[in-house]
């Protein structure tokens, strides 16, 4: 043992001089080769003020006072042979300025000898934050200047800056924020949202936007008035709720739109769904009107839960374009709705959901959907007159009376082969629906839809003088642009006496007569 052992550690320290002997080697070479590799890469020129930008002026897209920017980006590159370095990088307006750099990794605003490798780059990332108060120009501007050795190369930066109002929770002292109650859930207890109450009787003004975190709030008995031009952003999570006896009144004009929307103003977000929450018009809450208004890349447009009254619209929506909503354009449950010259797009799953029963009553509207972000499993326009929930274990059925879901000139489109579904409750009594005039995609390829009498289009009852599956002619359906061209088969089909009740369209056009179907006068597009 002892001998085999004596084999064995000799044969071990062997081994260890000999891998010794080869690491010292090694390690001598990597060492050689590093240091005349480090002397090789940083060994640079100053630069002789030949760079080349990405961009000869940085717009930063329009920020609200005091609130930060989005970052964005300028690349610098060195299109030599020769590694170069920038003596000086800094802003025009020195440590003053209202713009941040990272320049390379590095955060400030003056940099030093910036080193850039032979046929490389750089980059320089931007970010601002402005307090309006303390510019005499509602445009900030600034510049990147790139100097030493003789040269000066500068990149302008500009921002339009926005004074608004800011709406906000409230925080306690413990830092709790404000919030406001919106229901029970199903073990009893109260639901709560991030939001605050107006006091009282309130208008929004169109003298500067208003910029609203969490839910704004109508209490009960009070009115929110917004005046024409009126521009409202709400921040994510964020939206509008009007309680019980509460009214909205927005008072927009043609050319003078009141403008709702999230408070990201980016031009690469101005089309992005679910960016805020919704407008909800809570039960009981009554004599709403909205004219005049865009309402854009909300969660729903607008959520309305009452009924009001049978007789008298708890919604009048006239001449209101919304778009982009992550799930429901308007989606109203048991409630009394009259529109006219309303147009819906683009909805993650329905446009118009006229559901749980009520009155609709829509006259020369456009529902479109032409959702691109997914797959849509539902409609532009549904109608049910129940909704679902579970009880021991089962699901149960609730139904409501559907007064009236009347539709006339209309148009009823989409990217999907049907976009219109009717459903009926089987225990239903009153189930009342008519359109009139209407363009309609019903597609039923499957003829899955044969049997049902909701869509015995043939029933004069419920249908009369729809075109089904015509062409609308839409300019830019995906883009929003739903105004029709002379190709349309809706041109002239209108039924006079709804072309009487709404005379002028969307834009103000006087509508001919026999007027075109759908919220818009047909136009003739340039080539």
């Amino acid at each position: 043992m002892r001998i085999l052992s004596g084999i064995f550690i000799s044969n071990i320290f062997y081994i260890y001089k000999n891998l010794q002997m080869r690491f010292c080697s090694i390690f001598i070479i990597t060492i050689t080769l590093l240091l005349t590799s480090c002397r090789e890469d940083f060994s640079a020129e100053l630069s002789s003020g030949k760079l080349l930008f990405s961009k000869d002026t940085v717009y930063l897209d329009t920020v609200f006072t005091n609130i930060g920017s989005s970052t964005y980006q300028l690349k610098v590159y060195n299109k030599g042979n020769k590694n170069i370095s920038i003596p000086t990088i800094k802003l025009g307006r020195g440590e003053n300025s209202f713009y941040r750099l990272n320049v390379d990794g590095a955060s400030g605003k003056y940099f030093e000898n910036v080193e850039i490798s032979a046929k490389d780059s750089i980059y320089i990332f931007i970010e601002t934050t402005i307090d309006f108060n303390k510019v005499p120009n509602p445009i900030y501007t600034d510049s990147i200047e790139f100097s030493g050795g003789g040269y000066f190369q500068d990149i302008k930066l500009v921002t339009l800056v926005k004074d608004a109002y800011f709406l906000y929770p409230s925080k306690d002292a413990n830092g709790f924020i404000e919030t406001i109650p919106i229901g029970i859930d199903a073990e009893g207890k109260e639901i709560t949202v991030n939001g605050f109450y107006l006091e009282d009787n309130t208008t929004f003004t169109n003298e500067k936007p208003y910029v609203i975190y969490g839910y704004c709030a109508v209490p009960s008995t009070k009115k929110l008035t917004i005046e024409a031009g009126a521009n409202i952003y709400f921040h994510n999570n964020s939206g509008l709720i009007v309680d019980k006896d509460a009214t909205l009144i927005i008072n927009g004009e043609l050319n003078n739109e009141v403008i709702i929307e999230g408070d990201r103003l980016e031009p690469e977000l101005s089309n992005i769904p679910g960016q805020w929450g919704s407008i909800w018009l809570r039960s009981g809450s009554k004599n709403h009107s909205i004219n005049n208004t865009i309402i854009k890349n909300a969660t729903a447009g607008i959520i309305m839960d009452s009924i009001g009254s049978t007789s008298t619209p708890t919604l009048t929506i006239k001449n209101t374009q919304i778009y982009n909503s992550s799930n429901f354009g308007i989606l109203g449950r048991n409630t009394n709705i009259k529109g006219e010259n309303l147009v819906i797009n683009n909805s993650g799953q329905v446009s118009l959901a006229c559901t749980i029963g009520g009155t609709y009553n829509f006259t020369h509207s456009t529902f479109a959907n032409y959702w691109n972000n997914g797959i849509r499993q539902f409609p532009s326009v549904l109608i049910n007159n129940y909704y679902s929930f579970i009880q021991d274990n089962e699901i149960v059925d609730q139904t409501r009376d559907l007064l009236a879901a009347n539709f006339t000139n209309c148009i009823i489109e989409g990217n999907n082969s049907i976009e219109l579904i009717i459903n009926k409750a089987e225990e239903s009594t009153v189930f009342n629906y008519f359109f009139e005039n209407n363009l309609i995609k019903f597609n039923d390829f499957g003829n899955s839809y044969t049997n049902i009498p909701e869509y015995n289009f043939e029933d004069t009852n419920h249908y009369s003088n729809n075109i089904f599956n015509g062409k609308p002619d839409f300019k830019l359906p995906y883009e929003n642009e739903l105004i029709i061209g002379e190709k349309s088969d809706g041109k002239e089909k209108s039924a006079l006496q709804g072309s009487i009740k709404v005379p002028y369209d969307i834009l103000g056009t006087l509508r001919s007569a026999p007027a075109d179907i759908g919220a818009y006068q047909h136009i003739i597009f340039e080539e």
